[in-house]
């Protein structure tokens, strides 16, 4: 969810009145931090992932299901372990938006080991079993995206009622009670009174409902004019909603942006590859996906910044919400690709330029600094900006974008990262380990190969609206880059040759190398930092991507629609596809039979649900829907209904339904809890294990 500064909450006429006063200190935060950390070099590749959770309570006598509000309670008690030894939990746990919501994270980050993919799986499977161990016999834990009676009536249990009348209430909601939001921290409902207030009305969420046969129109709560429209009216419909989310650290600022940038184009692919959301206050609706429930959730946009009045009391007319798809890249490959015009305070951005950022990272930051800060403490409100980075962190944690460029926190010897944010959380631990595994080994491949994804940002955009369409997976087309002979060549000098460009093995059977990318390598970070990779004429320097030259640009087509079939599995003479790059990638590694097995498994499962021999989260919840003897064809999904679909899912994370259509005949990966000792012996004597 972002920064949980410790303190008391300042009421909004309060927080408004220092909204300047955050930007100023905020960017001061920002310059002073840079210099002292934009030299920082040699970090080894750490990641690790974050997936949230709903705690469901069953009542098996009526045939109901509800969302149960006891996340402060297990917190509590989760972090136990972790209060009493920090450095030992496998596991860390933290509060999220919803008091039904917790999020959990491995106890230490992942490394750069192929070893590590083996044990995520496990960890999350960990991570389960350690909630469910605090539930009674008659709750469950699940990591569904949205629970499907969300806002719907009774849907919480303890039972409470909306207050829209009340003045009292932090949302106002008409369907969504404040007891529903997340007591244990005031973060939560400051920003959701004060999102309310800034924006001069309730948030709007509008989703298409699903018209069947007998769907009644207008929906109930329909805006006038709109009889084909769920309304949704809280912030909690939004970040009441559940993901996945990944976090890399790189090497140094170079590689940070490289990776923001080639990953963005990603965000939507994998959007529409992970949807898992279609309905919503118990509607079926049209969106197969979360992302615009939850921009429009924490949309505080005024009118006037919305262009439905004259510029008179705010300073611009702005786009997105500021829970959107990124706005611009920040490599210098990527600038040319900036296509839209990015709306920014100019006296920010030249102080920032002042302070000696460079354009495009000045812009970047300038534009998050549009906002203003919708929560603050009355504690934190004057800092030493030499040495805090709260006010910075106060804008930058509430622009919630489908990547997040994260500067080092201060004194801390953790480097510059970047956050991937778009994937919707799945249901079984061996999807989300699957999910997880990809992108990481994704990341990898770009660096290695110095392959090149960028795509114009209005393209992105728009793959971004494309991927929420309903069973976008199979049935829509995503703008994509071709790729250039080189990126061909490339994997197959790692097949000839046996490892990649910068990528360190020692040629011992059995010996792991460290995974190509942030990984440090005898003192230098895989040429992508002022050093030079020559392997069989293919020229790399200084973190320029040669996959396109310009040349390239002006001969060729560069982006063609395509399937998300074509885009994971190729498509001959435009493509060859992520996971047959993974896997040529992978040729040059040494990795464990066990490992190997693990990947190997979950490279298949992602190749087929792209190809649609698997359907995605939101296409199975569908036909669940859609087949149930109680749907009466009229878009509703009833209390009977939400039951019997919740207990399915609990049946197949339990591993004792198999849901072909969903994961095939059933799916055994040789994941464990650690790495096995002989080889944790053999790393350690070749320095692998570097703890850093």
């Amino acid at each position: 969810m972002g920064l949980l500064s410790e303190g008391n909450p300042l009421s909004w006429e309060e927080t408004k009145k220092l909204a300047d006063h955050v930007r100023e200190h905020g960017i001061n935060q920002f310059i002073n931090l840079y210099h002292r950390l934009k030299d920082r070099q040699g970090d080894i590749l750490k990641w690790g992932d974050e997936v949230e959770y709903i705690i469901v309570k069953f009542d098996d006598e009526q045939k109901v299901a509800r969302v149960a509000l006891k996340a402060k309670d297990l917190l509590s008690k989760l972090n136990e372990k972790e209060l009493a030894d920090p450095k030992g939990v496998k596991s860390l746990w933290r509060p999220e938006y919803g008091a039904y919501m917790i999020e959990g994270t491995p106890g230490k980050p992942f490394g750069g080991l192929m070893a590590h993919f083996n044990l995520v799986e496990a960890n999350m499977r960990y991570r389960r079993e350690e909630v469910t161990e605090l539930l009674a016999s008659d709750e469950c834990v699940m990591s569904i995206t949205n629970f499907p009676r969300l806002g719907a009536p009774n849907f919480t249990y303890p039972l409470h009622l909306p207050r829209p009348e009340d003045p009292l209430s932090s949302a106002r909601s008409l369907y969504f009670p404040d007891e529903a939001i997340f007591p244990g921290h005031p973060r939560f409902k400051t920003l959701t009174r004060n999102i309310r207030m800034r924006r001069g009305e309730k948030v709007s969420i509008k989703l298409k409902v699903f018209k069947d046969v007998n769907t009644k129109l207008p929906v109930e709560g329909a805006p006038p004019g709109e009889p084909d429209v769920v309304l949704l009216d809280a912030m909690g419909f939004g970040m009441g909603c559940c993901c996945l989310q990944l976090t890399f650290q790189a090497c140094n600022i170079t590689e940070a942006r490289r990776l923001y940038d080639q990953l963005a184009p990603l965000c939507p692919i994998m959007l529409a590859l992970t949807a898992a959301s279609p309905v919503y206050r118990g509607y079926l609706t049209e969106s197969d996906c979360r992302w615009n429930v939850i921009s429009s959730s924490v949309d505080c946009r005024t009118p006037e910044e919305r262009g439905l009045s004259p510029l008179k009391e705010s300073k611009f007319r702005i786009a997105k919400s500021r829970y959107d798809s990124i706005d611009s890249y920040l490599s210098p490959e990527g600038a040319k690709y900036n296509d839209v015009k990015l709306t920014y305070d100019e006296s920010v951005y030249n102080r920032l330029i002042d302070g000696g950022i460079d354009h495009l990272l000045a812009q970047h930051v300038a534009h998050l600094f549009i906002r203003d800060t919708v929560s603050l403490f009355s504690e934190k409100v004057h800092q030493n900006d030499n040495e805090d980075t709260d006010h910075f962190e106060n804008i930058q944690s509430t622009n919630w974008q489908t990547m997040r460029f994260k500067p080092p926190p201060p004194n801390s010897s953790i480097g510059w990262r970047v956050e991937f944010r778009p994937c919707e959380a799945q249901i079984s631990d061996f999807e989300n380990a699957a999910i997880v595994c990809f992108v990481v080994l994704l990341t990898r491949v770009i660096l290695s190969y110095q392959l090149n994804f960028l795509t114009p940002i209005s393209k992105v955009d728009e793959n971004m609206q494309t991927a929420q369409k309903r069973d976008a997976c199979r049935k829509e087309k995503f703008w994509f880059r071709k790729s250039s002979k080189s990126t061909e060549q490339r994997a197959a000098c790692v097949q000839l040759n046996g490892a990649p460009a910068g990528c360190a093995t020692n040629g011992k059977a059995g010996e792991q190398a460290h995974l190509n990318g942030t990984a440090k390598l005898n003192g230098q970070c895989n040429g992508l930092n002022g050093n030079t990779n020559n392997t069989n004429g293919i020229h790399a320097q200084n973190g320029v991507d040669s996959d396109h030259t310009d040349t390239d640009d002006e001969e060729n087509e560069l982006f063609q629609l395509l399937t998300i079939n074509e885009i994971f599995n190729g498509k001959p003479d435009v493509f060859p596809g992520l996971v047959p790059l993974i896997r040529s990638y992978l040729q040059s590694m040494e990795v464990d039979t066990d490992t190997h097995c693990t990947i190997e498994q979950y490279l298949r499962f992602i190749q087929k649900r792209a190809a649609g021999e698997l359907i995605t989260t939101a296409t199975w919840i569908r036909e669940q829907v859609l087949k149930h003897p109680d749907y009466k064809k009229d878009s509703v999904v009833s209390e009977r209904i939400n039951y019997d679909l919740l207990k399915t899912i609990q049946r197949i994370q339990e591993g004792k339904h198999i849901e072909p259509a969903l994961l095939g005949q059933g799916n055994h990966s040789k994941t464990k809890d650690f790495i096995p000792p002989a080889l944790q012996k053999q790393l350690a004597k070749t320095g692998c294990c570097e703890d850093k």
